[in-house]
């Protein structure tokens, strides 16, 4: 890849990286919509008791955007730290980081227990898995596309992204068993904790695949030939393209990361606590979908090699919204068997063709020496509205207009990521896969 010296990387090596990133992104996940899922069953119950259950649901679901709110400051730290001193060194942090916190919601006590107290330990613990997952994004994404072969980028930067749905199965799939297996008073007694404290044997098994893992070629090969960013944060900000990519990336993804939590986490409040549902069929609906998605992020991983990432992505938002139609009215009718069959094709087969391009696509849009610092930008602070508010504001809108405002939103959040996806130039994008030495300091290939 490049002409100096560094050392090989066999297929044990790849492999390797493509196991650390899936698990590590896994368990992150695992905790981060573990806690998304918990929020419309249990801690509004628990922690925020109150009259109106609707009151207890928004404010549940605040302390769910509170931790989106908190994942840019963990891609400003964390991504500086990556473009500094590597993408591996960062990504222990995290995962320890995110278990801690999320062993110690298990061990909570709650409102009954400590009073006010109980919320305000629970936001903390919310914050600190919202630093978490904020730098880990960027280090486990950039492990995985700068290791790629040549033409492979978005089918190896899909691997991570596969991590999202194994973890939303295995949360929601981890709820479910003990919503099944307990009686509610059970439940919402200690059944729930067991899903968090598991989070413990999570993090040690990814600990160890972790750190035998190297750093990878394309930031060894940029640090020793032109040295690190001293402040990647401000070389984003004062080189014109990677501000004009700061806001065209964070636009593209307002649609996905509205998608994503409108489907998998508001669904089971809205469909539970507005319909009146069952949750059991909907959290098993979640889960089946996540299990379906986990097949198809790489399918179309791999298409977005051929096809490109731009037309993979805009289709997948798209369809996703056409989708959000026929989706909504199998939830209103309550059969369980077209409210998940919905699922599958609206959050497990059309989101993948969003999510399983995005990492590929947002590596390149800034070159090596900042580019930790600028997907982590783009990924986490377009998900404090993209994402933490979804839930919030579509239960709200639920609430005053029913479905009809819920579709407006979507449809909105929409055209806004089209616009912008299609307003990022094929010609600006960087590919890193033949640097070579003699080019000029920041000097960086761009995809043709």
């Amino acid at each position: 890849m490049a002409t100096t010296p560094a050392p090989r990387n066999g297929e044990t090596d790849v492999r390797l990286v493509v196991a650390s990133s899936v698990f590590g992104t896994t368990v992150e996940w695992y905790d981060f919509f573990l806690y998304g899922t918990a929020a419309g069953l249990v801690f509004n119950k628990l922690y925020f008791p109150g009259s109106d259950p609707l009151v207890g649901t928004v404010l549940a679901f605040a302390t769910f955007a509170l931790g989106f709110l908190a994942r840019p400051i963990g891609g400003f730290i964390f991504g500086h730290l990556g473009d500094r001193v590597g993408r591996k060194k960062i990504l222990v942090a995290t995962m320890l980081i995110m278990g801690t916190a999320t062993c110690l919601i298990g061990l909570l006590p709650d409102y009954q227990m400590i009073g006010p107290a109980a919320p305000i330990i629970l936001v903390v613990l919310r914050l600190a898995q919202g630093v978490a997952v904020g730098g880990e994004w960027g280090g486990a994404v950039l492990m995985a596309t700068e290791y790629a072969p040549a033409g492979k980028r978005g089918l190896y930067g899909s691997f991570p992204q596969i991590g999202l749905a194994i973890g939303l199965t295995l949360g929601t799939g981890v709820l479910a068993l003990l919503n099944a297996i307990t009686s509610d008073a059970a439940f919402l007694s200690w059944g729930w904790r067991i899903g968090f404290l598991l989070s413990a044997v999570l993090v040690l098994a990814g600990l160890v695949i972790r750190v035998k893992v190297m750093e990878t070629p394309a930031f060894r090969t940029m640090a020793a030939e032109e040295g690190t960013a001293t402040v990647p944060a401000v070389e984003l900000v004062r080189d014109k393209l990677s501000r004009r990519h700061l806001l065209l990336g964070m636009g593209s993804r307002f649609t996905e990361g509205v998608a994503f939590n409108a489907w998998a986490v508001f669904v089971i409040s809205y469909g539970s606590g507005t319909l009146k549902l069952d949750r059991q069929p909907l959290l098993v609906g979640v889960m089946i979908a996540a299990a379906v998605m986990v097949v198809f992020i790489p399918v179309f991983g791999r298409v977005s090699d051929r096809f490109g990432r731009r037309k993979t992505f805009t289709t997948g938002a798209v369809t996703t919204l056409v989708l959000a139609i026929p989706a909504l009215a199998a939830l209103h009718s309550g059969n369980p068997v077209l409210i998940t069959l919905s699922l599958i094709a609206v959050l497990g087969i059309s989101y993948p063709v969003m999510y399983g391009p995005q990492a590929a696509f947002y590596a390149e849009l800034f070159p090596i020496s900042r580019r930790c610092t600028g997907i982590s930008v783009v990924y986490q602070l377009s998900g404090v509205v993209a994402s933490g508010l979804t839930p919030l504001i579509l239960a709200y809108l639920a609430g005053r207009t029913g479905t009809t405002g819920i579709l407006v939103y979507l449809a909105a959040t929409t055209v806004i990521s089209v616009v912008c996806t299609l307003a990022i130039r094929q010609s600006d994008l960087f590919d890193d896969e033949e640097v070579r030495a003699s080019r000029p300091a920041k000097e960086v290939p761009r995809v043709s």
